[in-house]
């Protein structure tokens, strides 16, 4: 069996519960949680090795560009 080693992409955030909620965009539907960064890069890991075993698409991580936050103003009906 031939191995592969890729390279993808990990956001990770935390809730307002302190849980760790980490997501690879590149495939759709990866997404785990751990109340560890340890425990939350574990199992985004094992999610990701899921996903690519059950994708029958080809999955090609994109190249890593950066993060931007971007604030806008929430207007609401009077």
């Amino acid at each position: 069996m031939e191995k592969q080693v890729l390279d993808f992409t990990v956001i990770i955030e935390q809730d307002e519960d302190g849980i760790y909620v980490a997501r690879v965009p590149e495939i759709e539907g990866c997404h785990t949680q751990g109340k560890t960064l340890q425990e939350v890069l574990e199992r985004i890991k094992e999610a990701i090795e899921v996903c690519l075993e059950s994708d029958e698409e080809e999955v090609a991580p994109l190249r890593f560009v950066g993060i931007q936050r971007v604030q806008v103003e929430k207007k609401f009906a009077a």
